[in-house]
């Protein structure tokens, strides 16, 4: 991975993004999949919801 990719997904995790993988895409450039918490799945949690 050249010096400019890794800066850019550094950029994104810093942001909450992780890495999930990196694969070759169709045209044989790199195809990155990050993912991050949903927002309100970590503020709007209901004690009903969860049988409280």
């Amino acid at each position: 991975m050249i010096h400019n990719t890794a800066a850019i997904l550094n950029n994104w995790g810093a942001d909450g993004w992780e890495l999930v993988q990196v694969v070759t895409g169709p045209e044989g450039g790199l195809v990155a999949y990050l993912k991050r918490p949903l927002a309100s799945a970590t503020t709007d949690v209901d004690a009903s919801a969860v049988g409280a």
